[in-house]
């Protein structure tokens, strides 16, 4: 535990302070359901006699409570749950021995109880905590304690042990075989051992399973939660060179005059600027079905539809732009950093069609991406906004598609054939204006 970090122990000790209530809680049916079926039993000897069981049990509930209580509240110190063993099996022998007053038995009357199957019990609710050294603590106080037990029903009366060397005379009567009482003192040991070992190996399970359950999570905020997920449930492993084809479409967004403006202030601004322009577009282009490809400075690039063949990609790609550019005349009144900056004018650039998306880079350095003609293609028309002096361009091909797709826009449409910085020839282009 000491070599992991300091959120990974923090999870750990969350869970074992949730098993640990759990444990407590069997702890307090046990006790229940052990009362219970005493309550029910018929009694024997005198009434008026000292009857000692419903005391043990009383104060064996008593004890479970506050146990339940405390670990409820809070994360119980190692000490408290040595000391809840030594009471869990010192109240349950004490339980036993309790029988022979109770019924005017000999003292070998315990040896034959039933209740010595609660040893197996409370050692395997130890487990639950999923740490050696409780299951370890548990067996051995199991063992120690039956072999007392052993040796006080031997020297109770010295006069007449009842130690016999016959299995049948042991088993019809009261007599006490010293062979069968080791025989249980050795099954204590031996479930003690195999539990130890189980719990050891299911520690270090989930000790990988919680680390990598944190890395997962670390790995999400790189990647989009989608992707993130995809990767780690693939089959196969993520290797550089792998890719696959995919109809998307492609969104390229940028700040105007960005770059210099940054060149003029302190980097924690800069930084803080970035944040307050991520903070406003990304839900937005989430919550359209855009998956983030690339934050690039103040550029963000996303594609729709690399995730879900189904998805109308064209017309998810223009409303999630239009949403942006009605989002962006927002910011000069709940943006006050943007607004002071000036960075409140946005381009945009949308284009789509077939792309390759998958796995580059080297080694243990990989990073997902898409590559094609329409990422050129929407990065050139976001900056000839600029040219235009328009805040959104989307390829043709893309605007029909999404017309076909039942899009209806928002903002003022303009249709035009225009050269392009980067594209040979002259594009079809559908400019966007608010």
């Amino acid at each position: 535990m000491s070599t992991l970090s300091e959120r990974i122990q923090l999870s750990l000790r969350k869970r074992e302070q949730t098993n640990e209530v759990v444990v407590r809680i069997i702890q307090l049916a046990i006790v229940v359901m052990f009362s219970t079926l005493y309550s029910l039993a018929a009694k024997t000897g005198n009434a008026e006699q000292f009857q000692p069981v419903p005391y043990v049990l009383a104060a064996y509930i008593f004890l479970s409570l506050i146990g339940l209580v405390w670990s409820i509240k809070t994360e119980l110190p190692s000490w408290s749950v040595y000391c809840s063993i030594l009471i869990d099996f010192a109240l349950l022998y004490s339980l036993m021995i309790s029988f022979h007053f109770q019924y005017e038995q000999p003292a070998s009357f315990v040896l034959k109880s039933p209740t010595l199957l609660y040893v197996f019990i409370f050692i395997a609710l130890r487990a639950l905590r999923l740490e050696w050294k409780y299951v370890a603590a548990a067996g051995i106080t199991g063992a120690i304690g039956w072999a007392l037990v052993v040796l006080y029903v031997i020297s109770v009366d010295p006069e007449n042990t009842m130690i016999t060397r016959s299995y049948v005379q042991y088993l019809t009567s009261n007599s006490i075989l010293i062979g069968a009482e080791i025989d249980k003192i050795i099954s204590i040991i031996a479930v003690t051992c195999v539990l130890t070992l189980v719990v050891n190996g299911s520690s270090n399970l989930l000790i990988t399973a919680v680390t990598e359950q944190a890395a997962a999570k670390d790995f999400s905020r790189f990647f989009d939660k989608r992707i993130a997920h995809n990767i780690r449930s693939s089959q196969k492993v993520l290797e550089a060179g792998q890719g696959e084809r995919r109809n998307t479409a492609v969104i390229n967004i940028d700040i105007r005059g960005f770059s210099v403006m940054a060149a003029s202030r302190e980097p924690s601004e800069v930084m803080q600027l970035l944040s307050a322009y991520q903070r406003r577009v990304v839900p937005i282009l989430q919550s359209h079905g855009a998956i983030i490809d690339k934050f690039m400075g103040d550029g963000i690039m996303a594609t729709i539809g690399i995730d879900d063949d189904e998805i109308p990609f064209s017309r998810k790609s223009i409303e999630a732009a239009e949403a942006v550019l009605l989002d962006s005349k927002k910011w000069q009144d709940e943006e006050p950093l943007l607004a002071a900056a000036g960075a409140t004018n946005i381009g945009i650039g949308i284009a789509s069609g077939k792309v390759a998306f998958g796995a580059v880079g080297q080694g243990d350095r990989l990073e997902m991406t898409v590559i094609g003609a329409p990422v050129n293609t929407s990065a050139k028309l976001e900056k000839h906004n600029k040219a235009l002096h328009s805040d959104c361009i989307v390829s043709r091909n893309t605007w029909d598609n999404a017309i076909k797709e039942g899009f209806v826009t928002k903002l003022e449409s303009q249709f035009m054939k225009t050269a392009i910085d980067g594209i040979e020839g002259e594009k079809k282009i559908v400019i966007l204006k608010i």
